[in-house]
C-alpha cells in the first residue's frame, strides 16, 4: 500500500506539470472552515474571479472555505455579477459540509448545472485531511496521500505568486514553507506573496512582521505584499 500510495503521488505529479506547462498560475490559501454566506468567503469568490478573469489560472488546496470559494470565483468568471450573487445566495443555504456532506455538494452541484463549462482552475487536496471533501468547482483535481509532497508541490506550482487570505496554522505554514523557497531562491525563482488583511497577519497571526524581518535585504524584499483588500492583491499581481 505505501508503495502504491507513492507511485500515485508522483504519477499524479509528473501529469500536474505537463497540464499546467505554459499557464500563469496563482495560488490562493486561506482558511478551510470560511462558511459559505460569510463575507470572508465573498471576498474569496471576489479574488478568484478576478484572477480568472485576468487570465492567471487559479490554483488552491481544492477543500471547503476559502478555497472552494475562489475556485468558484474563478469557475464562474465570465458570469454576470448578479449571476455570481444569485449563485452565492445559492450556496449560502448550505453554508458548511457539516452535518450534511451530500447537502454541502448538491447545493454546489446545482450552481454547476446551472453555468455548464465555467473557467478552468486547479484544487490539490489531500486525504491527509480526510473528512475535508473536495470541493466541486475545482474543474481539475490532483489529490495526493501525502501532506507534505502536497504541500510542496502546490507551491511549487505557483509561479504567478500566491494570494494569503486569512487562515490559521495550516495558511501560517504555507506562507514560511513559501518563504524559505523565495528566502533561498535565486531572484528570478522568487514569486510574489500577498497576504490579505492587516489585523489578521499584524496582529491574530503576526506573520507579517517575521516574513518582513526574513525579507530583509534578500532578494525577496521587492516581492512581499501586505493589502487590506482583494483587489490590491490582484492589482499587485497584475503589476508583476
Amino acid at each position: 500500500a505505501t508503495m502504491l500510495r507513492a507511485v500515485h503521488d508522483d504519477s499524479v505529479s509528473d501529469v500536474l506539470r505537463e497540464t499546467l506547462d505554459g499557464h500563469r498560475v496563482v495560488g490562493v490559501m486561506g482558511g478551510h472552515d470560511v462558511r459559505r454566506g460569510a463575507s470572508t468567503y465573498r471576498q474569496a469568490a471576489v479574488l478568484g474571479r478576478a484572477l480568472a478573469s485576468a487570465g492567471l489560472l487559479v490554483l488552491t488546496g481544492g477543500g471547503p472555505g476559502a478555497m472552494e470559494a475562489a475556485n468558484m470565483g474563478a469557475y464562474l468568471s465570465q458570469a454576470s455579477d448578479g449571476d455570481v450573487q444569485a449563485r452565492l445566495a445559492t450556496l449560502a443555504a448550505a453554508p458548511g459540509f457539516r452535518p450534511s456532506v451530500s447537502g454541502w455538494a448538491r447545493a454546489a452541484a446545482a450552481v454547476v448545472e446551472r453555468h455548464p463549462g465555467g473557467t478552468p482552475s486547479l484544487g490539490i487536496p489531500t486525504w491527509f485531511y480526510g473528512h475535508e471533501p473536495p470541493n466541486y468547482f475545482a474543474t481539475h483535481i490532483a489529490k495526493y496521500f501525502a501532506n507534505a509532497i502536497r504541500e510542496a508541490i502546490l507551491l511549487e506550482l505557483c509561479h504567478g505568486g500566491i494570494v494569503f487570505l486569512p487562515g490559521a496554522a495550516g495558511t501560517v505554514q504555507e506562507i514560511f514553507q513559501d518563504a524559505c523557497e523565495n528566502y533561498y531562491g535565486a531572484r528570478e525563482k522568487v514569486a510574489p506573496m500577498v497576504l490579505v488583511g492587516r489585523q489578521h497577519w499584524e496582529q491574530e497571526y503576526p506573520a507579517w512582521p517575521m516574513l518582513r524581518s526574513l525579507a530583509a535585504g534578500r532578494a525577496m524584499a521587492d516581492y512581499i505584499h501586505l493589502v487590506d483588500t482583494v483587489d490590491e492583491a490582484v492589482e499587485v499581481l497584475r503589476e508583476r
